[in-house]
């Protein structure tokens, strides 16, 4: 066995706590809702969103940066009425920051 050290183009990665009250999603569609996120680059890439707390028939779907300080957060509702996600909610958004940004992957 060898030991080595690991090597990638991801500078750093985090967790941040943002409080979300999501506005109203339509029945049977999927929207996305844009919300600020202090610190967060533009190129940034969101690994993962975490919703405190499940809705029957609310899921997140998508997610992404759409600017500086700024995500993009898609809902579906999958219900043949309106569901208004749970207002003051702390999401946890986990997020890279890569040092470059290659075309393809080689060498792995």
């Amino acid at each position: 066995m060898s030991a080595g050290i690991i090597m990638g183009n991801v500078r750093a990665i985090g967790v941040a706590s943002v409080t979300l009250s999501p506005a109203q999603v339509a029945a049977n569609t999927t929207a996305e809702q844009t919300f600020t996120v202090p610190g967060l680059n533009a190129t940034d890439v969101v690994h993962s969103i975490s919703k405190p707390t499940a809705q029957a028939g609310l899921g997140i779907v998508g997610w992404r940066v759409t600017a500086a300080n700024t995500i993009g957060v898609t809902f579906v509702n999958a219900t043949a009425a309106p569901i208004t996600p749970t207002a003051s909610e702390v999401y946890q958004v986990a997020w890279l920051r890569p040092d470059a940004v290659y075309t393809g992957v080689a060498g792995a």
